[in-house]
């Protein structure tokens, strides 16, 4: 049964946080008019699962808040059968929303025990992805060149050899910068192998775990 209550919750969240800041793309709109969010979040947090905050899901990870997760996914300007590399699964929701939108989406996670939650939410709810458990910035050779590659943790810099996974042409969204304060960059992937870059604006997420995060 439906809890017309989150309903409610979600139809504020999108007019208020959404389209209100900015979001025009009907897609993403749609994606975030149609996906439940509670699920995503722990039990105990569900009545706050349409708040505009970030919100923990345990091991020192969150759920970005509705309005991060729209704009990321906005400026990728993704394409209906578009390949994507997401690094850094989480709770699963932006995968939901990639998935929703056409995306042939493999994703990675760091930590198993959140991979493993974000599996049985993602098909309970009809979402049919890639995923796997390990170091997401070390890409997913395998199944590459991608055509957008989006990261939801922080890191210093862009590795070479993601953007040699990338198609030219393709973008990367990355919050990047150091362990406390990022910039939310756009980078195109030019003929020459280069990237352009595009600010976003400022923006703190999580470090990024692995061999291209952060030094404890």
């Amino acid at each position: 049964m439906v809890n017309t209550d989150f309903v409610s919750l979600r139809e504020r969240m999108v007019a208020e946080q959404i389209v209100q800041r900015g979001i025009s793309d009907i897609n993403v709109i749609s994606a975030f008019n149609n996906i439940p969010r509670e699920p995503f979040v722990p039990y105990a947090q569900k009545n706050f699962a349409y708040e505009d905050r970030p919100l923990s899901i345990g091991r020192g990870q969150t759920i970005s808040q509705p309005y991060t997760t729209a704009l990321m996914t906005s400026v990728l300007s993704l394409k209906k059968g578009n390949r994507v590399l997401e690094i850094g699964t989480g709770s699963g929701y932006q995968s939901a929303v990639l998935s929703y939108l056409g995306a042939e989406l493999y994703t990675v996670e760091y930590i198993p025990e959140l991979a493993k939650k974000a599996v049985s939410i993602l098909g309970s709810l009809g979402f049919n992805i890639h995923i796997k458990v390990g170091d997401g910035a070390l890409g997913w050779q395998e199944n590459s060149p991608f055509d957008r590659i989006i990261i939801t943790a922080a890191l210093k810099y862009i590795p070479s050899h993601l953007i040699d996974q990338l198609k030219i042409g393709g973008k990367i969204v990355a919050p990047v910068g150091d362990k406390w304060q990022q910039k939310l960059i756009v980078f195109d992937k030019l003929r020459d192998n280069s990237l352009n870059k595009t600010v976003i604006c400022d923006c703190v997420f999580v470090p990024l775990a692995g061999k291209y995060g952060y030094a404890e």
